[in-house]
């Protein structure tokens, strides 16, 4: 996930098949915050979560010592498994297995809708504790394999907090209330996409962690807009109804296997 969260070509209406994917904030913060549901300002992560783990804090240590033992799953189907999870615009196929049906723009166009406006408040989350603290990327502090291409955009994005981790955990939360009764698996889902950018070395796991703590800060304060309660409402029994036409997805034990517990 890039520190300066841009819309592409592709991006700028975010719904090409199942694609979702976050948008970068550039509203100045006296202005209501352009396309989300949240005024600009009105939610400043970067003054809840904790501060990024600095050289000889133990956090720090505990995320070279994570990095250094996840390159052992080089080419294992945990890996192949992370590499599907770097393209953060199909979360909602991601979530087909937890789900048991696939979203998409036809089926459920009140939940893409409402997370095609989110990305906005999940972008502004991000990038402000990203652009404070500037954590390097663990494969630039230790020599390892990663499971993408070592770019120079990617070198230049900063750690903390995992960009994946937040939109992921966001989604995750948002289809546990949708679809209560898949809520663990849901979680499940959504807790092993963010230890995805851990396996495949892009992300530390105090990064993941933040993430996490982001999303559900953002979550919280969305709560308080009667404009995504009112949409959420509509999602919820969207959903119900696609559920109930829709043919579970196959082949979803391998997923189900390892997303059980955690990588590390």
């Amino acid at each position: 996930m890039r520190a300066k969260l841009t819309l592409a070509a592709c991006a700028a209406v975010l719904i090409c098949g199942t694609g979702l994917a976050i948008a970068r904030e550039d509203a100045p913060p006296s202005s209501p915050q352009k396309g989300g549901y949240l005024a600009a300002g009105a939610l400043d992560t970067s003054k809840i979560l904790a501060p990024a783990p600095q050289p000889g804090d133990a956090r720090y240590e505990a995320d070279r010592k994570t990095f250094l033992a996840t390159r052992a799953l080089k080419d294992s189907p945990r890996w192949a498994l992370a590499q599907a999870d770097v393209d953060e615009k199909k979360i909602l196929a991601d979530f087909g297995c937890a789900l048991g049906f696939a979203p998409t723009p036809e089926t459920t166009p009140k939940l893409v809708a409402l997370l095609t406006k989110l990305r906005f408040d999940v972008g502004a989350a991000v990038n402000k504790p990203k652009d404070l603290y500037k954590r390097q990327r663990p494969y630039l502090i230790d020599a390892g394999d990663i499971c993408v291409p070592r770019t120079d955009s990617l070198a230049a994005s900063p750690d903390y907090p995992s960009g994946h981790t937040t939109w992921g955990w966001t989604v995750g939360l948002i289809l546990a209330e949708a679809d209560p009764q898949d809520a663990t698996q849901i979680l499940i889902r959504a807790r092993s996409f963010g230890e995805s950018r851990v396996v495949c070395g892009v992300h530390n796991a105090s990064a993941v962690e933040a993430g996490r703590t982001n999303a559900s800060a953002l979550v919280a304060a969305l709560h308080g807009s009667k404009a995504f309660r009112d949409d959420l409402d509509g999602v919820r029994a969207e959903v119900a109804v696609a559920k109930a036409k829709a043919a579970a997805p196959a082949q979803c034990a391998t997923e189900n296997a390892l997303v059980a517990k955690t990588p590390y």
